[in-house]
């Protein structure tokens, strides 16, 4: 299995990880889209973080990886079964990482029925498919504006339902799926369909370094870790622990940290002068704001909470201005100044 890249030795590109440790610290936010220049560590940047995150604990022999803590309602139906008040035999397992292929069938990704089972023992069972394994994890999607329609139509009810609803060949089975969907593209390679964009939480611009120092420090530190993996996952080790204690003590604190009113009507007051749709750009970022406080160790959000996340929050919820020629990161910015001048 291939070492991945230390995440604390990713140089540049503040933006990505501040809203992948975001989406770590709270999967309700939705999910991060990263799009931008190839070969600017988008890839790299992900697999680094789920490498970092500590394991988590799974009911023992389930093949959905259920929270053993979990209520029973969002417990897979093989769990309610099992479940009869004494406690669950529990495992630690490694936060998954789940790839899904541009080219994947539908079958393999939501699951369908198992052939070998049915050929062999003439049993109808259900082989999971690829959100079965995301679950509790990440789901990642490399040039997801270039993914089919159908798989779209599938990842658009999954988000929206936290569950996975299966029912063909005679089966109806459903399991949770629960993820954190990261998806990274080119725009330059086409769109994203509307629905499946404001599914994302947060969505970040990268672009490739313009400053000399940040370039050659990349290339110095990507070379290193190509010649010698495991010395160079060492060498960033301590540092890596430290982030990872940061996500931790960050989840434990979420559930305290308090949103003031006043908050709460600042987050409105952006959204609608930007004129946004729905309310989900609010509730995104009063959420991203929680958990960035929770990063800060800070007991409550503010102002300059949502000042640091209003762009990636809100700059995909944005329509279209044809009078207005700057991009969406521009417009929201100009709208943070005159409301949240520093």
């Amino acid at each position: 299995m291939p070492v991945p890249f230390p995440f604390s030795a990713i140089v540049g590109q503040e933006e990505m990880k501040l809203a992948l440790l975001i989406g770590a610290v709270d999967s309700r936010i939705g999910g991060v889209l990263v799009f931008g220049d190839r070969g600017t560590g988008k890839s790299t940047a992900i697999r680094a973080l789920a490498a970092l995150l500590p394991k988590m604990r799974v009911v023992a022999d389930c093949r959905y990886g259920c929270d053993p803590e979990a209520e029973v309602g969002v417990l897979c139906a093989e769990c309610r079964v099992r479940h009869n008040g004494t406690p669950f035999k529990t495992k630690q397992v490694p936060v998954p990482v789940v790839d899904l292929p541009l080219g994947a069938t539908e079958d393999r990704v939501i699951g369908a029925l198992d052939l070998e089972m049915a050929l062999t023992r003439g049993e109808k069972a259900f082989e999971p498919g690829l959100l079965a394994r995301a679950h509790r994890g990440f789901l990642y999607i490399d040039e997801v504006n270039l993914l089919e329609d159908h798989l779209v139509d599938a990842l658009l009810d999954v988000a929206a339902s936290g569950e996975n609803l299966v029912e063909r060949e005679g089966l109806s089975v459903r399991h949770p799926a629960r993820f954190v969907l990261i998806g990274s593209g080119n725009p330059e390679e086409g769109e994203l369909r509307p629905q499946l964009l404001d599914r994302f939480g947060l969505s970040v611009e990268v672009r490739t370094p313009q400053d000399l120092a940040t370039r050659v420090q990349v290339v110095r530190l990507r070379d290193e870790f190509e010649r010698n993996p495991e010395a160079f996952t060492e060498k960033w080790k301590r540092k890596d622990a430290k982030v990872r204690k940061r996500i931790t003590d960050a989840q434990a604190l979420l559930p305290a940290i308090e949103v003031p009113d006043h908050t709460l009507e600042q987050a409105s007051r952006l959204c609608m002068a930007l004129g946004t749709d729905g309310l989900r750009g609010e509730l995104t970022l009063i959420r991203a704001a929680r958990a960035l406080a929770a990063l800060d160790g800070d007991t409550s959000v503010g102002v300059p909470h949502l000042r640091k996340l209003a762009a990636p929050a809100l700059r995909h919820r944005l329509r279209r201005d044809p009078l207005d020629e700057s991009g969406s990161t521009a417009r929201v910015d100009r709208v943070v100044q005159e409301l949240f001048p520093a």
